[in-house]
Order: C-alpha cells, then structure tokens, then sequence
C-alpha cells in the first residue's frame, strides 16, 4: 500500500465523505474510489459500507484504522524531522510558563536553541488564573501547565519536572512558628483563591476544598496572579500552599514557607492545542525528551531550597 493511499485512507474513515476527502486532500473524487477499491481488492474485503446517503467503516475498517493510525504519524514526523534537519527548523515558537517556571526548563530551552539556531523561541507568562487561555487565543504554542489537565482540545505531552508543596502564610501568622504543617491544617484558615477562567478540577488539585479529614475550606482573598498572592498571603489574611520552586524563588520578609507532610506531589507537562501541533512543537517536545532523559535527576524537588526541614 503506498503512503498517498494510506492517506486516503485515513482521511475518508475521519471525513466518512468521499467528497470532502477528496477536497482536502486536493484530488479528484475518483482517485479517491479508486484508492480505495483498490486496498480492498488487496486487503481482500470490504472497508467501508457505502449507502446512497451515508458511509461509514466496516469492521475490517476500523482494525485497520487502528492499526495505521500511529503508524502514519510516526512516519510523518519521521519526515518533518528529516525535512527540518536539511534545512534547519525556521519560524517563530512561543512558549508559555506560569510566572518564572522557564527557569525549571532552562536545559530544554538549551538544547532546543542548540538544535535550531534559525527558530526564534519566544517566552511568554501564563497565569495561573487563566492556564488554557494563551494556547487556546493562540498567543502560546506550547505551554508548562500543572496536571491534570483533561481539555478535549489539548494535548498533554511529557512531563518535565515535578516539585513539592509548602504552605506559604505571613511571617507572624500562628503557622509561622511550626517547623511544618499538614494539609488538614487548611481547614483552620482561610486560603487563596482564584479569580479566573481555571476550570475546578485544576484548582482542586492545588488547593483542595475539604482537607484529608472531610472538613470544608475556607476561601479568603481571590487573586490573579503569584505576586497578588503573595501580598494576599503577607498580609497574614489568608495561607495557601505554593510549589517549593515559586517558594524558593520567591524568598520575602513578610511570607515564611513549612514544609507539608502530606501534601500531594505538583507535576508539570508540556501542552498543545491538537489543532495547532506543528513541526516546531514536535521538536519543542523531542528535545524536552532528550534533554530530560539524559539527566540524572530530571524532576528533582525543589523543597530543600526553601527554608524549614525536609519532612522526611
């Protein structure tokens, strides 16, 4: 079977329309009969069933779908790799990540530039409030995101590092005085909240609504971004717990970090929209999947640049 009639193929089993696949693939509706005619003839069997007003795949069909599907994308990819080295990757790539989190990345980035020196790699802020709107509006091609993410329209990639929790609360706050605190703890303060377009399930992930013991959580001051966050948290007002990355990163008089003995891990993954993958973001992906694979520790924890004693 020739790569031409295999795109047909898949094409008319997506389209389930005869015209339409022939529309998108710039061929005549009789190439596409007769491709298909012909890998049924090979196949030995019916592909599709065709009514006067409908089509839809056999059985056979849709095995052989299955079969092709992945196939075919490694064997495009294949080539747009190829292609891309001949003539070295061109373009403009932007990446999103929530406030300084590119620094996490920084081998990615390395050896993503070192790979396509002509690809202008622009770096972007996406906020926690909003995580799904830049790639969404188009404005990120690629993003950083904490899991889960479950959108229909983007796909999770690798993930590229994860890092612990610690609750962040005002440096006179009563926590301040502990050497580390409990998730349970979140249900004797209020905490933040945010104020944005972040589906629940996102939020609930960072920052549950009822502690390990079943007791509600308090929502206190809503913000948007890190920085209003940390004010908010300063203010002694509210706590909220923080990845140990922003945490260490973010080192204030006013905001004292604990160490949390029980709070889940934060992991990290590239994101794409489906409909905007692109040979630059499959090479985005592929070096973030070489550079971490060849380090030692590619999601190390970022807890013990944080003030307070490791948990463990």
């Amino acid at each position: 079977m020739e790569l031409r009639d295999i795109e047909i193929f898949l094409t008319l089993a997506e389209e389930l329309h005869f015209g339409r696949t022939a529309e998108r693939l710039r061929v005549s509706q009789a190439r596409v009969s007769q491709s298909i005619k012909q890998q049924e003839r090979r196949i030995g069997g019916a592909l599709f069933e065709r009514t006067s007003r409908s089509v839809r795949l056999t059985p056979l069909g849709e095995r052989l779908r299955n079969r092709l599907t992945a196939g075919y994308g490694e064997i495009m990819a294949g080539i747009d790799e190829a292609a891309a080295s001949a003539r070295g990757q061109v373009g403009t790539l932007t990446v999103g990540t929530m406030d300084i989190q590119h620094r996490e990345i920084a081998a990615v980035l390395d050896l993503f530039r070192q790979r396509h020196p002509q690809c202008e790699l622009r770096m972007r802020e996406i906020l926690p409030s909003d995580p799904f709107g830049p790639l969404r509006a188009g404005r990120v091609d690629i993003g950083l995101l904490w899991l889960p993410v479950r959108e229909p329209d983007l796909v999770v990639g690798p993930e590229v590092f994860f890092e612990r929790t610690v609750l962040a609360v005002a440096t006179d706050h009563p926590l301040a005085g502990r050497e580390r605190a409990e998730m349970e703890d979140l249900g004797d303060h209020p905490v933040v909240y945010i104020d944005g377009p972040i589906p629940d399930y996102v939020w609930e992930s960072h920052t549950p609504s009822v502690t390990p013991g079943g007791r509600p959580v308090r929502r206190g001051l809503a913000v948007t971004t890190v920085e209003e966050a940390f004010t908010a948290i300063g203010s002694g007002r509210v706590i909220s717990p923080i990845g140990a990355f922003t945490a260490a990163a973010r080192r204030r008089d006013d905001v004292t970090f604990l160490p949390i003995t029980d709070a889940p891990t934060m992991r990290y993954a590239l994101v794409w929209r489906s409909a905007g993958e692109t040979s630059l973001v499959r090479a985005f992906v592929r070096a973030a999947e070489d550079a971490t694979a060849t380090t030692s520790d590619p999601h190390a924890s970022k807890l013990d640049e944080v003030d307070g004693p490791d948990p463990e």
